[in-house]
């Protein structure tokens, strides 16, 4: 992968004020790929009573994770927004366990790429949640790709 590329991508998402909020952290980024996590934190839980972290808050880390891919794809987005996310909860997440999002970009067309992603905690089996998105594609001005 182009190190401009990388260094783009980097900078886009950590320039994202959520990201710095929610502690973000870079884990892998490859060609249309990524995988970003965040840990648990006591301020992000939706239900005190489990400890459980709220839905929006993995929701933020997933889009995030997408908007990475999207943006570390070989076309080299100048920039990316999303259209649609739709995220399925498959079950609560593990108190006080990090959660990692990847995603990866499926099919990208001249104005739009279309994302898979999942997100699981520190147990093995079935993901957190798994997500599917449009997402747009700012070209870089100039005509360049």
């Amino acid at each position: 992968m182009g190190e401009e590329r990388l260094k783009r991508a980097r900078q886009f998402i950590e320039a994202i004020p959520h990201a710095q909020a929610l502690e973000m952290r870079f884990e892998a980024l490859g060609e249309g790929t990524a995988e970003l996590s965040m840990p648990w934190r006591a301020e992000l839980v939706g239900d005190p009573r489990s400890g459980v972290i709220h839905g929006g808050a993995v929701s933020a880390l997933m889009d995030t994770c997408c908007g990475a891919a999207v943006m570390s794809h070989p076309e080299a987005p100048a920039g990316t927004a999303t259209l649609d996310l739709r995220i399925d909860y498959m079950r609560a997440a593990t108190p006080r366990q990090r959660i990692t999002a990847k995603a990866e970009v499926y099919h990208i067309t001249r104005t739009v790429a279309f994302l898979r992603a999942t997100a699981h905690d520190e147990e093995a089996g079935l993901p957190v949640a798994t997500a599917t998105g449009a997402f747009t594609i700012e070209r870089p001005k100039g005509g360049a790709q």
